[in-house]
This record gives structure tokens, C-alpha cells and sequence, in this order.
């Protein structure tokens, strides 16, 4: 499994954290959520600094060219990410009262 994490900083762009809100709950959140070979994916912003940006869980390499036929996000910010990385996923805990289902995932526990 793999993580992907997505950043941009909108200081350039003509939309706001605001406006990417309502993109979410109109658009992507369901879009996404169709997506093979993705577990998860978490928005994140930090509305003072004008951040935006995304965590993806993978079940493999193969799947990441999925959100090219869904995103909006680069048409309506109107630039590429600022930041892209991807890393291995070594291991999940979750919280009390977390719902269960991650758990035991990543590479540290393939032994």
C-alpha cells in the first residue's frame, strides 16, 4: 500500500479554501469515492495560510493515475500541485472509538 500526499499553496490562485469547499461536498467527495484501488482519501486546508491540499491511501502504484479522471481540483485552482509525494505505508493504529478497518495495514506487518 502506498500513501499519497498532494499540496498546493493558493497564494497564486483565484479560489480560496472557502471556495474549494463547496467543490468538495458538491462534486469530489462523491466522484472520489468511486475511485478502484483507493482506500481512502482526507482533504485537509489550513484556511490562514491559504493551504489545500490531500492524503490518498493506495492499494498499489497502478491506481494513482485514477484521480487524473476525476480531479476538477487543477481546472478550478488553476495550476498543478504545489507538492506531490509518495511513500510506502509501513503501519496503521487507530484510535479508540476509531471505526475499524485500517488497522494492521502496511509493510511492516507483510512479514
Amino acid at each position: 500500500m502506498h500513501l499519497q500526499f498532494v499540496l498546493w499553496d493558493l497564494a497564486k490562485s483565484r479560489v480560496s479554501v472557502e471556495d474549494l469547499r463547496e467543490y468538495l461536498t458538491g462534486y469530489a467527495v462523491d466522484a472520489y469515492s468511486r475511485l478502484p484501488g483507493m482506500r481512502l482519501k482526507m482533504w485537509f486546508a489550513n484556511p490562514d495560510r491559504q493551504i489545500w491540499g490531500a492524503v490518498y491511501l493506495w492499494d498499489g502504484l497502478e491506481h494513482m493515475g485514477g484521480p487524473a479522471q476525476v480531479t476538477k481540483a487543477i481546472e478550478l485552482i488553476g495550476y498543478p500541485p504545489t507538492s506531490v509525494g509518495v511513500f510506502d505505508l509501513e503501519a496503521v493504529s487507530e484510535g479508540v472509538g476509531a471505526p475499524a478497518g485500517f488497522t494492521g495495514l502496511g509493510r511492516a506487518f507483510d512479514r
